[in-house]
């Protein structure tokens, strides 16, 4: 099981309001190039978000479907990569004085990534969690860009 956490020098509604715009996925998460909502109303329970994936000369597509939200504290994801599987990554946001602590907890479920689940895939998603984490901060902190309504 990787965990991470981030404290982020904000107010948690901020951050909950980048996690909740389904438009914005890409711009937080390590790995999609592209990424749109695709079913539902994103974050509510059973909606979706597909993205694409280059590694190398192949490209990816998958699925994040929300499993748990509880506004504007918890959202858990099920990612769903095809051939590669499927992860749980559940999204904590607490207030941390006038910041926010957002704690990353991603694990293997199903494919090939449940079978190998190894202290070395841990490694590899703390360095994405790292990542990703710091992204989020940055678009977070910066309010560069107010969130946008999600494309349906």
């Amino acid at each position: 099981m990787a965990v991470r956490h981030q404290l982020i020098k904000t107010r948690p509604d901020a951050v909950w309001a980048v996690l909740a715009d389904g438009g914005r996925y890409q711009e937080w998460v390590v790995g999609p190039y592209r990424s749109r909502p695709c079913e539902g109303a994103w974050p509510e329970l059973g909606s979706a978000i597909s993205y694409s994936v280059h590694v190398g000369p192949w490209s990816l597509s998958g699925r994040t479907v929300v499993r748990r939200c509880e506004p504007p504290r918890e959202l858990e994801l099920e990612v769903d990569s095809g051939a590669l599987g499927t992860a749980r990554i559940a999204i904590e946001i607490r207030p941390w004085g006038d910041h926010a602590l957002v704690i990353m907890d991603e694990h293997p479920l199903q494919g090939p990534g449940g079978l190998l689940h190894n202290t070395v895939l841990d490694a590899l998603f703390q360095l994405r969690h790292r990542s990703m984490l710091r992204r989020l901060a940055r678009l977070v902190e910066s309010g560069a860009r107010q969130p946008r309504e999600a494309a349906r």
